[in-house]
């Protein structure tokens, strides 16, 4: 039985990513845990995360668990979820420069103040909501997922990859930005799947169906 690892330092909402991941597993162990062991023998990795990226680096150092994130994104599906995403590039302004995995060439930012939408409406900071996701290249989690679909945001910060080609899809605040990341094995989203209804739970099985590698690449 193939195992999937939901890390557990601290900052994530576990029971409603388990519960969905337990939805769509279709014969996956899914364990949550902290324990390096563990997460190093796990086939698949789930990297989620809600919060501050100061306070989530911190723990990760505390829990030993930065070498162990940086050695199964190596060589195994990986997924990272909102702040689990943030946490995979250089550099994150938020809390005067943070410095993060750096998994994923790029930083993180916030939302500039004052945005306001096409129709001249204020746009609130943290972006919190649906919002349509356009898949800007082609890979194996966005199979059955139509183009535009809707999915759960909540967040202030948000990703500026190095490279155009790492960005899988972008959403609109009130311009694109970028909303999936795609490098090597490892995916990574803003938004919430779990929360996100069907095509959460289609993007979550595909994650359990994936092998890591990418078509062309």
């Amino acid at each position: 039985m193939a195992s999937v690892a939901v890390i557990d330092y601290g900052m994530g909402n576990l029971h409603s990513i388990s519960k969905a991941l337990e939805h769509v597993a279709q014969g996956s162990e899914i364990i949550i845990t902290s324990n390096p062991d563990k997460i190093i023998q796990a086939d698949r990795i789930v990297f989620p995360g809600v919060g501050a990226i100061k306070d989530c680096m911190l723990a990760l150092e505390e829990q030993s668990l930065i070498e162990v994130l940086k050695k199964t994104a190596e060589d195994r599906p990986f997924l990272g979820i909102c702040l689990g995403m943030q946490a995979l590039l250089e550099e994150s302004d938020e809390g005067n420069s943070v410095s993060c995995l750096g998994l994923i060439p790029g930083k993180v930012v916030h939302f500039e103040r004052g945005l306001v939408s096409p129709e001249g409406e204020k746009l609130k900071i943290p972006h919190m909501g649906w919002n349509n996701v356009h898949q800007t290249i082609q890979h194996p989690l966005w199979k059955g997922i139509p183009q535009e679909a809707r999915f759960y945001f909540v967040h202030s910060y948000y990703a500026v990859p190095e490279c155009a080609e790492n960005s899988a899809a972008t959403a609109d605040y009130p311009e694109p930005f970028s909303c999936a990341l795609s490098h090597k094995n490892i995916f990574a989203v803003q938004f919430h799947p779990e929360k996100s209804q069907t095509a959460g739970l289609q993007l979550l099985e595909n994650f359990l169906g994936w092998n890591g590698a990418i078509p062309n690449n």
